[in-house]
């Protein structure tokens, strides 16, 4: 969506196949597959779009996953392990996007926006007791929230966008688990169930543009009501 508005597009994901499907479908100015929770993979990624495209005004940082695979769950059932691994997947290729974006951006400033979860301030305790993944969500957003006000001053803009249940891969278990469908029927009615990526893409477009150029420092819950709807 960034890219059919004329902006100029660097992918980085970890599959290198999926870089090449989404450049080729968008017309994007290049990628790099890189696995982001490794900081010198990050770093070479990042180098990479710079001499690719140039100073950055723009980042959308879309990343990590479930840590249900590593045993994240209810914090009384929760290893050591199980948790670091959680936080690790997501913690860290938020930050090093963020860092190294921030880092390459020019005089003018830019805007990042980062990707959180309604679970940290609308938890569904049932269907998701994964207090791994509500935590670093949470941090994500504190995150934004120190960013924005200590880059406020070189022009640069954080803000969170909060998705509700959406139609991806990582959602596939919880997709074809009818109890987890039915529920968001009920507790994201402007959907009608999961939300499509294009809202969250729709979003992430709006922050990233100058139509948003006095916003900064904002949790945005894209959700499809989750957030005023009981379930």
């Amino acid at each position: 969506m960034a890219a059919a508005e004329g902006a100029r597009v660097f992918v980085i994901s970890l599959e290198e196949r999926d870089c090449e499907r989404l450049v080729a479908a968008i017309g994007g100015s290049g990628y790099a597959a890189a696995d982001l929770t490794d900081e010198s993979a990050a770093e070479a990624a990042f180098a990479r779009a710079s001499d690719s495209i140039g100073a950055f005004d723009g980042l959308f940082a879309a990343a990590g996953g479930s840590g249900r695979r590593f045993g994240d769950g209810p914090v009384h059932e929760l290893s050591l392990e199980a948790w670091g691994r959680t936080i690790e997947l997501n913690g860290a290729p938020t930050f090093l996007a963020a860092r190294e974006a921030i880092s390459n951006m020019s005089s003018a400033g830019g805007s990042v926006v980062l990707v959180s979860s309604v679970l940290p301030t609308r938890p569904a305790p049932r269907l998701f007791p994964t207090h791994g993944y509500t935590a670093v969500k949470g941090a994500v957003n504190s995150l934004a929230t120190a960013l924005a006000a200590y880059y406020a001053p070189k022009k640069i803009r954080v803000n969170v966008i909060a998705p509700g249940l959406v139609r991806t891969p990582m959602s596939e278990r919880a997709a074809n688990d009818p109890e987890t469908v039915e529920y968001a029927v009920r507790k994201q009615p402007l959907a009608g169930g999961f939300l499509e990526p294009k809202a969250i893409g729709d979003a992430a477009v709006f922050l990233l543009s100058d139509e948003s150029e006095q916003i900064t420092g904002q949790i945005i819950a894209v959700d499809g009501g989750w957030s005023v709807t009981e379930a």
